[in-house]
Formats: structure tokens, sequence, C-alpha cells
């Protein structure tokens, strides 16, 4: 049972002591220690001199406890970045693991930016870790120096003489002392304007193994969720949201809901109507009291057998061009083999364990928000419309998250838009919050979008690839937002291609097109995006292709792969650990996959048990990746096991189907993500590196999926060419 917990009081202000530019170093308020920071003008311009009026936002705190504070730029749903960045501070740092602690920032797109998204303060796409190496690290390196100063001017020694190691600074013939004793001092002494950080061959805490900082609060209950939040005088906002896409309320009679005891207000919002009540039972008993006439004159009506026919006519004609190379016309018509293949692959639910929820209070002139926050600085922006305040006048508060898988990086900020408007239209000065249930998340949306591949290949005589053809029809999950110019190159938003368009394969011709689908079906992110079905289609069909050549699929793609050095090791490694080639007991087969996204390059290789009665089993998984320098490798094995799991999960047995516009899946019952009793045993290799790390967090699910499809192939000689693979759901 989950306890309800109160909200924390907002940390006090620090005044800044600014003595550089870029990271500074500050005095905190007496007695608060070394703060390591940026300062943000009080005029807004970037690159002034800094002044004491201007606003200072910490990366470090070192308190006078001997505690490190490092500030978390990134949401952290699981994953692990927040135990990456403290790594990164604590290396450089030279402190102690036991004295690491961290804490989320403020929302501050001029400091916490991730440069690789856009510019927004946002966390996806798998580049924490890549955006944020170099900062977080400089920023440790920074703090150890102000240490270091002022021990030196405390003892009269040099500089150069003090050692710092394990959060205690030592001089040969001096005393030593803890970071704490001199963490007041540091703030006010003169620091280098640029400090050098470690050599890899220097390195004690980076890529070694190291316990999560979040693990014991979140065994002992002590980790905040939105979900957990409950105070006195709080309302509890349930909404009775549209049954199909696009619909309206055209009039409602909420005289039975007012009469729940419990039940203080019912109000009409943009998305529908949102009951509020003093705790979460009777909003939703109340809710289920409403008697809503709906508008559906512009929802979306169609079944998913509709949308596949459109989707199936759309397929047979030419789409705008992605990528060109070659002759692939020329190449299939003189080819002695040619192949030919359709895939289809359903709409996805995120389905976190944790489902949305928020808190807000609007008191007219500002706005606060409690909320696991993906991208911050949009919803920020976004929750400001709805008020209509500048998005000065909104602070968003950043909690963990049980969970996302994409789900909370919606660009709309749909979810905590919702409670903007339940706020508004409420009133002022009461927190409320606003719960989805599980059944409101799964059935109401968003979704990976449904997508259906058109692929043919021709060989040559000695059965290897001379064109590629590839025809995509998906919906884009950027269409209608903010990003929509930004990720588009020649006018095309080339997002559902992700994953097709750098196919890494050598064929000399080659040819992708894209249809893009507006449907009525809100899609976004979902954990891979569109790699997920792309690497499906290219490793199913390429082991097809090898099969057709009477080849070994893991030799036909490595001759394959001259300009993908990173991939080809990863698959030779994966191979080998696995045991490729050798024999295995009876009813038992391999597949094998390998595919890189976000930098980041995967091979994996399934072990299947299947009996006569068609029975499936994944017993086993080797996973081989690339993702540069590993941070934290436990980390990182714990992910591919993740991606894993959440791969093979929908890969089985989830879709989210449509009946005449109505989703048919609400809840976990209807849409099960994978059963322990499911999970294989997942063993993970990682490639020793010095290059800088890409990311871990989504990048072992795209191979999952085709590796099992081509160990079912080898078992039983058929082809899956519609996801998922259990046949009720396509």
């Amino acid at each position: 049972m989950t306890a309800e917990r109160t909200l924390a009081a907002s940390p006090a202000g620090i005044p800044p002591r600014l003595t550089r530019r870029g990271f500074l170093a500050s005095a905190g308020a007496a007695g608060a220690g070394l703060v390591i920071g940026m300062a943000v003008p009080a005029s807004g311009v970037r690159g002034q001199e800094p002044a004491a009026s201007d606003r200072f936002d910490p990366f470090v705190r070192i308190g006078t406890d001997d505690t490190v504070t490092v500030i978390v730029k990134h949401l952290e749903m699981g994953q692990g970045v927040a135990t990456g960045l403290a790594m990164l501070v604590a290396e450089e740092l030279d402190a102690s693991w036991a004295q690491m602690r961290t804490e989320f920032a403020p929302v501050d797109v001029s400091l916490y930016a991730n440069p690789m998204l856009h510019g927004m303060q946002a966390t996806a796409e798998s580049t924490s870790m890549a955006n944020a190496f170099m900062q977080y690290r400089e920023a440790g390196a920074l703090a150890r120096a102000a240490l270091i100063a002022a021990a030196a001017e405390a003892w009269s020694v040099p500089a150069a003489e003090i050692s710092a190691k394990d959060g205690l600074l030592s001089h040969p013939g001096q005393t030593s002392a803890s970071f704490g004793a001199f963490a007041d001092r540091a703030g006010s002494v003169a620091v280098p304007d640029s400090v050098t950080v470690k050599p890899d061959t220097e390195f004690s805490l980076i890529g070694a193994r190291h316990a999560r900082l979040d693990t014991p609060a979140k065994i002992n209950g002590n980790a905040l969720f939105a979900s957990d939040i409950m105070e006195d005088d709080m309302l509890v906002a349930v909404v009775a949201r549209p049954p199909r896409f696009g619909a309206a309320v055209a009039a409602f009679d909420d005289g039975q809901a007012r009469k729940v005891e419990g039940v203080e207000d019912v109000v009409q919002i943009p998305g529908g109507i949102a009951v509020l009540a003093r705790s979460t039972w009777p909003a939703l008993k109340a809710r289920s009291k409403l008697s809503i006439t709906w508008d559906e004159s512009g929802a979306e009506t169609r079944s998913t057998r509709d949308l596949w026919a459109d989707y199936h006519d759309r397929a047979a004609t030419p789409g705008k061009p992605v990528r060109t190379e070659g002759s692939v016309s020329t190449a299939l018509k003189g080819a002695p083999t040619a192949l030919e293949a359709n895939f289809r692959f359903p709409y996805l639910a995120h389905a976190p364990m944790e489902p949305l929820s928020s808190v807000i209070r609007f008191t007219g002139d500002r706005a606060e928000v409690w909320a696991a926050s993906q991208t911050p600085s949009l919803d920020r922006t976004n929750v400001a419309t709805v008020l209509q305040l500048a998005p000065e006048q909104v602070s968003i508060e950043t909690l963990d998250a049980g969970g996302s898988f994409g789900r909370r990086g919606c660009f709309d900020s749909h979810y905590l838009t919702e409670a903007a408007h339940i706020a508004r239209a409420h009133g002022q000065g009461r927190r409320i919050k606003t719960v989805w249930t599980r059944g409101d998340d799964i059935a109401g949306g968003y979704y990976r979008p449904m997508a259906l591949h058109h692929v043919r290949a021709a060989l040559d005589k000695n059965g290897m690839p001379t064109a590629w053809y590839h025809r995509i029809v998906s919906q884009s999950i950027f269409t209608g937002t903010g990003l929509e110019a930004a990720v588009s190159r020649d006018g095309i938003d080339r997002s559902p291609a992700g994953g097709v368009e750098h196919i890494p394969y050598a064929i000399p011709n080659l040819q992708v097109e894209l249809h893009t689908v507006d449907t009525g079906v809100p899609v976004m992110r979902w954990r891979s995006m569109a790699h997920s079905h792309a690497a499906y289609v290219v490793e199913t069909f390429i082991d097809e292709l090898a099969a057709t050549a009477g080849k070994d699929p893991v030799e036909y793609r490595l001759g394959l792969l001259a300009t993908a050095p990173r991939l080809k090791a990863v698959l030779s490694l994966a191979a080998e650990k696995a045991g490729w080639g050798t024999p295995l007991a009876d009813g038992r087969y391999r597949g094998v996959a390998a595919h890189s996204s976000f930098g980041t390059s995967v091979a994996q290789i399934a072990e299947i048990a299947l009996d006569r009665t068609g029975r499936l089993k994944v017993e086993r998984v080797v996973c081989a990746l690339d993702c540069g320098l590993a941070i934290n490798p436990d980390q990182v094995r714990a992910q591919m096991e993740s991606a894993v799991g959440f791969g093979l999960g929908a890969a089985l047995r989830n879709a989210i189907t449509l009946d005449e516009g109505r989703v048919a899946e609400t809840d976990f019952d209807s849409y099960q993500p994978l059963r322990m009793s499911d999970m294989p045993e997942v063993e993970v290799h990682i490639v020793a590196s010095a290059e800088p790390p890409t990311g871990a967090g989504i990048c072992g699910v795209p191979p999952i999926a085709p590796a099992v499809a081509n160990a079912i192939s080898s078992a039983t000689g058929r082809r899956i060419r519609m996801l998922p693979f259990l046949p009720t759901k396509r």
C-alpha cells in the first residue's frame, strides 16, 4: 500500500558570491557550505560579468556536514541517471560515495538545457549521460579546486601540495580535514578560471559498479512520487474523457455525481468533465455517475481493420523520398532472385507502473506544479499558456517517476495542461491532484504509431543483396508540435523512418520512401521510437535473405557491415558469447539481430524453447553493446535487461486496437506487460571503450523482437510479419 506524503518546503534561496564566469564557486547562506553553479544575469543577457543581483543556480552543493548534493537536470524514471550524474561529480571531486546526495534541478533552460534535444530541458532518447558527461565532471573538478584553495589558505601551504581522496583533504606533515570543514571558506577563495578533468586512466569511480543512490528511498518508501502526495485541504480530480479521440462534450448532467459524499465540484474543461473530491475514491465514484452527451462529429470512428486498409492503400503508391542510392528498379529487374514482404506493427501503449498524475496550485498570479516532468521547460510554457501567465510565473518541482518509456515526454504537455485547466476552472488557491487510472492511460492515449512497411530486395547469384526498396506508412510523433520544423529536412519529417534511413548494411542500390499518415489517434515517443519497428523489419528481412542464400545469418551480416565497425564488433561478441554455431538441446533454437540507435550499437542472440504444441518460451538472451564509456556498468546491464523485458512483452502479446474508434484495451488484464515467468535469462557484455558515453536506456529494445522472431523462423521456417506474435491482437 502506498503511503501518502506531504510536500517538502521549497529550499531557501542562496545568496551568491560570484567569482568567475561559467561555473562559479559561491558561499551559501551562513553555514550552508560551498555551491558550484552558474549565474543567471538579472538582465537576461548571457555572457555579462556576473553581478550580485543575478540569480545563482547550483550544480553541486557541499555542506558543512560533509554531504555533497548533485543537482540532477534529468528526470529519474528508473534508468539510474541520478546515480550516474553523481558518479561524474564524485569522480572529479574525489569524494566518498557515502557522502553523495541528489536532488532535481528547477526549471531553467538557460542552465539545465539538454543541447541534444533542441535546447529543451528534457530527458529522452538516451541522451542524458552523453550531454552531461563533461558538464558535471567540470563542476566536480571546480568544487575540488575550491576546497583545496580554501585548505591551502587555512594551512598556509601551496595548493599543489594538498591532495583530496574519499572526501578528505590532506597535506604531508599537516593535518587532514573533511570537505565540510572547508565548505564555507571555499566559497570565498579565488579559484582557477579553468579546471582540468582527470584522464580516463585515473578513474576510480567511473567505469566501476556502484549501488544506486535512490534504491534505499524506493525500498523504504521515502521516495516521493506525485501519486503519493496527499495533504489537508487538497482536492483530487479525475476526468471523464471522450470515448473516441476527437469527440467533445455536447451536454452533461452532474446532478447524481454531486450527491456523492466528498465531492466538492464538477467542472467542464476542454478535454472533458472533471470531478473534484476530497480523495480519489469519491472522485472515481462520482465520475461513474456523470451523464454526458458527446459530440462525435469530428471524432476518429474507424476500427483497426479500417486503418490497416487505408495503410495498405497508401503503401501501394510511391511515398516521399527519404534516401536514394543507385537504381533499385534496375537492380530488381536484372536480379536472379527477388523477395518481397509487408510488415505490420500495432499501436502500443507505454503502460508505466505509475500512471500519470500531478499536483498543481494556482493562485491567480502564480502556479506551482509537482510532477515527474520529462520535459520541464516545455511543460512550464504550456501550463503558463493555459493559465495566461508568463513562464516565469510557473514553477515545476520535479519528482521521481514510476517509469515512463516516453509517456511523460509529451510535446503538448497534455496531462499537465489538463491539470491547469482544472485548476483554472475550479478557482484559485487549493492544491489539486489530478489522477489518471491505468485504464484512463491505456485507453486514452497517447501511443506508439501504427506502422506498415513494404520491402523488396534483390540478390545476386552469390546470394548477396544488390537492391533494397523500403516504403513506410506511419504517423509522425512531431506533426503539429513546435518541433516539427526542427526535425524536418528538405521539408520531410523523417522520424517515422528512423532506423531505416540509415540501414547499416552495404547494399549498392537503396531506396527508402515514406507516407506520413494523419489519423485522429494521438501518438508520441515510445521507448526507442520508430527504431522499435524499423529494426524488426531490417533484421528479420536480412535474416530471410541469408536463409534464401543458404548462408549463416551471423556471417551474412558480418559480410555486409564493413562501414559499421562498432555494430560489427558487438555482433561478433554476442555470437561468441552465445556459442553461435554450437549444438543446442532438442527443442532449442537461436535467432540473432543487431541494430544501432541513438549512438549505441546492440546485438542480441535469443535462445528459445518451442514445444510440439507451439508453446514459446524465450530462455536466454545474450546481449553485447557498445555505448562508449560505460559510466556505471551495472546500470548499463540493468538497462539492457529492462529493454529485453519491455521489448519482449510488447512483441509477444501487446497491441492497442480500435473498435469503431473506441480503444478495446483497458488495463493490465487486456494489455499485459511481460510477466516475471516470461522473463528470460539475460547475459550482457559491454564493449570496453574510451569513447564518450552515448546511451543505454532505450537502445536495447529494437533487437529483441527480431532476434526472437528469427529464432522462431529457425525452428519452424515461418516468418512472422505481423506483430504481436500471438495472433489474437492483430
